[in-house]
């Protein structure tokens, strides 16, 4: 396999707080990649920065061999870099139905007759056919959460960011999220995931990264790192008696 997206010495700063500093990593195509580290360490600036809502002070990225470090969000999206947001915040007086479609046609730029179709694909795929006529206002944090993640399928990506898509669910709902992003990847798209639930990174990812203080400090199998004394350090503050 070859690397869809690759980043060299990205760096972010506001002000003179560094919050990715010389960051440098690789993203396999077809796999799920998870992204751990404690609070601060530059995890949700990283997919800001890659799906290009924040301009780095230094380094690059690169995707499909295309440098894109200056490209736009809405350009990302169509070249096919989709994300989520921790906080779904859909469009609460618009259907289900009509949330999807939105992404379909001004993300992806589909035609209205193909987002339609691709809409009712994604329906079924995330669960929630039967909320299509639902207004997204109404939605309880689960069904908000399929939303999210099926508004951000409309925009047809072959790279999808989330934003830590399980945080608030029961134990339940985490197995479904899990499903829902194995069935993603089958599909052949590539994942990069935050989470803070462990049990979603050592069961649902094929490479696990943590970042502390805005740099990769480990990556690689996910049972590996979580065993590792670095990342127990970093991370989950276990430190040597």
């Amino acid at each position: 396999m070859s690397e869809i997206i690759t980043v060299e010495n990205l760096t972010v700063a506001f002000g003179k707080h560094k919050v990715l500093d010389s960051l440098s990593m690789g993203v396999q195509q077809g796999e799920v990649l998870g992204v751990i580290g404690p609070n601060g360490a530059g995890k949700t600036t990283l997919l800001n920065t890659l799906s290009g809502r924040i301009k780095p002070q230094g380094g690059r990225i690169v995707y499909q061999g295309i440098e894109i470090t200056r490209v736009s969000p809405a350009q990302r999206c169509r070249m096919g870099i989709g994300r989520t947001y921790q906080v779904p915040c859909p469009f609460e007086n618009l259907t289900v139905y009509e949330n999807i479609l939105v992404g379909g046609v001004h993300g992806a730029g589909f035609s209205e007759r193909k987002a339609r179709d691709k809409c009712l694909e994604i329906l079924s795929f995330t669960g929630i056919a039967e909320k299509r006529d639902i207004l997204a206002g109404k939605l309880t944090l689960m069904d908000r959460k399929r939303l999210e993640v099926a508004r951000a399928l409309a925009t047809n990506p072959k790279v999808l960011l989330l934003d830590e898509v399980a945080a608030g669910l029961t134990e339940v709902e985490v197995k479904a999220v899990m499903q829902i992003v194995e069935n993603i990847k089958n599909m052949g798209v590539t994942i990069i995931w935050i989470e803070h639930i462990l049990k979603t990174m050592l069961e649902a990812t094929d490479q696990l990264m943590c970042l502390a203080e805005g740099k990769n400090i480990t990556c690689g199998v996910p049972q590996e790192i979580l065993a590792s004394k670095l990342v127990e350090e970093v991370y989950l503050g276990v430190e040597d008696a």
